[in-house]
């Protein structure tokens, strides 16, 4: 079923060891393959910031920076039935 707390705090102890261990040798990635997870990671991260980044300013300045709404053109309603016409 669900690990016990003594089994999670050794495996995340032998993590930390792992990740320190790797700190200290200078050595992060074993292989290519963790550089480029890293890297798309990174590119993900970095378009999400982004984006929040445009919806902040979209609100921020579009909203008070706008001296008047844009004027909204007025649609006809309904369509004009052709067959009907004499």
């Amino acid at each position: 079923m669900g690990r016990s707390a003594d089994e999670l705090g050794r495996e995340l102890e032998a993590t930390a060891e792992e990740v320190l261990g790797r700190l200290k040798s200078r050595q992060l990635f074993q292989s290519e393959w963790d550089v480029a997870a890293f890297v798309v990671f990174l590119i993900f991260v970095g378009t999400v910031v982004l984006l929040l980044l445009l919806v902040v300013v979209h609100c921020c300045c579009c909203c008070c920076c706008s001296p008047s709404p844009r004027p909204r053109k007025e649609k006809p309603k309904g369509v004009d039935n052709l067959a009907l016409e004499p």
